[in-house]
């Protein structure tokens, strides 16, 4: 690119006025091509008097080539091979909201204002009470994959051992527990932080979180005083009873008109009816299923030659139950304590005072209720991945090239199921753990 100034006419300048007038800028560039592409940048300016002499500032043009991408050429993102493991969160902090605080107090500050000139607030199924067509057979496709899942578990753990530390919440699946020192338990001070290792059951790998089933989510809230007349039951089943699944043993309310509501009032839910007494079948197997209590003493070891089959069942009913209560939840309300692990199925959190965590004495035992995520309600319950179950017991000190999994992976993995492949990152499959004497080595 060649630069050339011009004189300045006499038009456009005279000595004997001061102000500003207009310069001219010649620019020669060169012949710039059609199919490639430039970047231009345009500056425009004037021609200043100081003392008698101009100062020219002119109007530059610049053009920068670039070659221009093949259409071939694409941009190979790189797949993620290991990434970070799950940190836990303390216990002296509140949980930090899914949904960020500003939203909720943009939504908050809507309905308000709806609600001061008195104008309802917009409901679509299932907020208005109403169920969704739709999320009807996924509520019993994850039931029947959670009943597969309990099975399969149960199953499993008669040939595969599972230790849990009896002062805190580590769970291990080898033929040993593991020998590092992470344990949270209040003796582990005397026991160097290491675990107090015995032996696992099925709720150590399929943690029980359970909730209150209610007849109506929208009626009367459940109060400390009547906690006792309402059934606890897994949070995964009541979910599916919400979304449509009918279990006579515990019925729910299905309603025809939707509720009304202005902000946060209920002005029409068709009114309190009240709740049937449940209906109790003569064999109560059918409920039995839905839940972990005794169920290795309810299953049979399997033979060896349907492990792996049993294996690659539970895993997939796994991912199924996972996939459904994900699915679920983003239409159905689930609320979840911001300090323990108490999770309610229902537009609103009840009135139990039973939250312990911390500053309770603040709440009055009343629980801090706020949006739920899935692993609250499905907890994956992480634990460490065992290269060689039947080999020494992992240390501490190579505990930066171990992996995690959840634990129903480790189980069906180390049962010869198949993993998918969103799990194999955070297993580190590709990491050679190094002997004691090598880790000092390695950068």
């Amino acid at each position: 690119m060649v630069l050339k100034l011009l004189p300045v006419s006499s038009a456009l300048w005279d000595p004997s006025q001061k102000g500003v007038c207009l310069g001219i800028v010649e620019f020669k560039r060169p012949q710039l091509s059609a199919l490639r592409s430039y970047t231009l940048g345009l500056k425009f300016g004037h021609e200043q008097l100081q003392k008698g002499r101009p100062i020219i500032l002119g109007t530059f043009l610049c053009a920068s080539q670039r070659p221009k991408k093949s259409p071939s050429f694409k941009i190979q993102e790189a797949s993620s091979q290991n990434v970070d493991l799950p940190q836990r969160l303390p216990k002296n902090k509140k949980k930090p909201y899914p949904i960020p605080f500003e939203k909720i107090k943009q939504a908050a500050r809507k309905d308000k204002k709806l609600a001061q000139m008195g104008i309802e607030k917009p409901l679509d199924p299932p907020k208005n009470g109403l169920l969704v067509p739709d999320l009807i057979p996924v509520a019993y496709e994850v039931v029947d994959a959670w009943k597969v899942l309990i099975k399969g578990l149960a199953q499993l753990l008669h040939i595969i051992p599972v230790y849990a530390c009896s002062e805190c919440s580590e769970v291990h699946v080898a033929q040993t527990g593991h020998h590092i020192q992470n344990c949270l338990g209040q003796t582990s001070a005397s026991r160097r932080s290491f675990h107090s290792w015995v032996k696992g059951s099925i709720n150590d790998v399929l943690v029980p979180i359970e909730s209150y089933h209610l007849y109506d989510p929208f009626g009367r809230r459940i109060k400390h005083e009547t906690r006792f007349e309402y059934d606890r039951i897994p949070a995964v089943v009541e979910l599916c009873i919400q979304a449509g699944l009918d279990i006579p043993e515990y019925p729910s309310r299905r309603r025809t008109s939707p509720i009304r509501m202005i902000g946060k009032r209920v002005i029409d839910r068709g009114g309190y009816v009240e709740e049937p007494k449940p209906w109790r079948s003569a064999n109560s197997y059918s409920l039995a299923d839905l839940d972990t209590y005794g169920a290795c003493g309810r299953f049979p070891p399997p033979t060896s030659s349907d492990v792996a089959r049993i294996a690659q069942e539970t895993m997939d009913a796994y991912e199924i139950v996972r996939m459904g209560v994900e699915k679920l939840m983003k239409k159905y309300t689930v609320k979840a304590c911001g300090y323990c692990s108490e999770v309610h199925v229902g537009p609103w959190g009840h009135n139990a005072k039973l939250c312990g965590e911390f500053k309770h004495q603040w709440r009055d035992g009343k629980h801090g209720w706020q949006d739920a995520t899935v692993d609250e309600v499905f907890p994956s319950n992480y634990v460490w991945h065992v290269q060689d179950p039947k080999g020494p017991p992992m240390r501490g000190a190579l505990r930066r090239f171990y992996g995690k999994a959840p634990a129903v992976v480790e189980v069906c993995m180390q049962a010869g199921a198949q993993i998918p492949r969103k799990y194999v990152p955070m297993m580190r499959l590709d990491i050679v753990v190094p002997d004691s004497e090598e880790a000092r080595l390695v950068a």
